[in-house]
């Protein structure tokens, strides 16, 4: 079971980091509001568990090469992964 629907903001705010513009801006274009039939190149965050669910490997790819250079500043964990 998955719970959530957290915006770009609320995963800052989770990570406790905060985005470039450019960053932000990429990663809330890409953002789909629903959680089931996730399209590629979207993607969804869940709450429970904290993670990022995208529609396809490349989108996820282009989330974790997002998120990766804020690795050493997060305060918890977050899961990336694909449909």
């Amino acid at each position: 079971m998955k719970l959530g629907d957290l915006k770009t903001t609320d995963i800052e705010q989770r990570l406790n980091i905060t985005l470039s513009d450019t960053d932000r801006e990429k990663l809330e274009g890409m953002r789909q509001s629903k959680s089931n039939d996730i399209i590629p190149g979207k993607w969804h965050c869940f709450d429970m568990p904290f993670q990022i669910l995208c529609g396809d490997k490349n989108t996820a790819g282009v989330v974790y090469d997002i998120l990766v250079p804020y690795k050493a500043l997060m305060k918890s964990n977050i899961q990336i992964g694909w449909v």
